[in-house]
């Protein structure tokens, strides 16, 4: 695994493929496509809000959305090739999304996710994120979470 580093604008197409791998499971629950594959990457590239960990050719293996708040930083996308899954690589994005924070200034991470994703409201509960509240309407009911950033 490389050391996380921002997107380059020629990596906006493997970003998008990445992504819908990553989303792609959640077609058949959700009946439609989750918030993720339906963004503009290209545009989120070149914004520089999208860091990304490769695998020792060069292919992309996660990424991570973030995104300044006023009070926050907005953790918008996380995501990991499947065949990737259960290596870390999620916890080192949200790291590096807890560095950005604290060079920031800013005191949170705040996230949501689809509440038919269970499987990510469990892993964000184990990286320390707390639910703050539901919103939204079927399929696309958010569950939004925050994390206290800690001083070094």
């Amino acid at each position: 695994m490389s050391a996380p580093r921002p997107a380059g604008p020629d990596e906006a197409p493997a970003v998008a493929a990445l992504v819908d791998a990553a989303f792609a499971a959640y077609l058949p629950r959700l009946g439609r496509p989750p918030g993720p594959m339906l963004q503009d990457w290209a545009a989120n590239v070149a914004a520089g809000e999208v860091v990304v960990v490769a695998d020792e050719t060069g292919a992309l293996d996660a990424l991570a959305r973030i995104v300044p708040e006023p009070e926050a930083l907005l953790l918008d996308t996380l995501a990991v090739r499947p065949d990737r899954q259960g290596r870390g690589l999620g916890r080192a994005l949200v790291a590096v999304a807890e560095d950005e924070a604290r060079r920031r200034g800013l005191a949170r991470l705040r996230l949501y996710t689809n509440a038919l994703m269970t499987e990510n409201v469990a892993l964000y509960t184990r990286l320390g994120f707390v639910e703050t509240h539901r919103g939204g309407e079927p399929p696309y009911q958010r569950v939004f979470m925050e994390k206290a950033v800690p001083r070094p």
